[in-house]
């Protein structure tokens, strides 16, 4: 009777999207970084938010409007508070909003790059033959399944492949290996038999 490996994986874009906007110094649409850094104006009782961006090319700042035109009573004073002192995990918050930053911008770039927090749900890897991955996203990334789970896993693509053709792997989805990583996917990878099952299955939880 085969055992299962039972690991939720979260994965996280490591590079924040970068808008692409029309830079007057350089001289078109260059991609511009977040500075991290925000910019707060006060205007009597109203408040306007920016979170600043700078081009990669010359420095020249951009603009992400955060709040507009907000009543400083609106507004909870540790947003404020953390607003007004530049606190990081703020700013990588809303760096971090693709869908935000596009509607503003147009035009956005994002890595693929990631970072992957595993935690072991059930099983243990030196008793199992089976994997069964539930992943969930923080933000997005144009990242393809197959990529990630040949570099969490250790595996080619091409094995990968070759495990998917013998269905040995099944998911939601037709050809879903080669699809974005979405949100609530569930993966099972059937290692019985392969030789470096145990690797395989200690790779997917540390």
């Amino acid at each position: 009777m085969s055992s299962t490996l039972s690991v939720r994986w979260t994965i996280a874009p490591a590079i924040a999207p970068r808008p692409f906007i029309n830079c007057k110094r350089c001289g078109g649409a260059k991609p511009y970084r977040c500075s991290e850094k925000f910019r707060v104006n006060a205007n009597g009782k109203r408040i306007d938010v920016w979170l600043i961006y700078r081009c990669v090319g010359c420095d020249n700042s951009w603009n992400f409007t955060i709040l507009e035109r907000r009543n400083r009573h609106d507004i909870e004073p540790a947003q404020l508070t953390a607003l007004e002192s530049n606190d990081p995990a703020l700013a990588r918050r809303f760096a971090f909003d693709a869908a935000a930053l596009r509607n503003r911008a147009g035009r956005i770039e994002e890595s693929s790059d990631v970072t992957v927090r595993k935690e072991l749900l059930d099983g243990e890897p030196g008793r199992a033959d089976a994997l069964a991955l539930e992943l969930r996203l923080e933000g997005t990334a144009p990242l393809r399944l197959d990529r990630l789970l040949a570099g969490e896993l250790g595996l080619s693509r091409s094995r990968l492949q070759a495990l998917d053709d013998r269905r040995r792997v099944t998911m939601d989805g037709a050809k879903a290996l080669r699809k974005p990583v979405r949100d609530g996917l569930a993966v099972r990878i059937d290692l019985a038999g392969e030789a470096d099952c145990r690797a395989i299955l200690s790779a997917a939880c540390r």
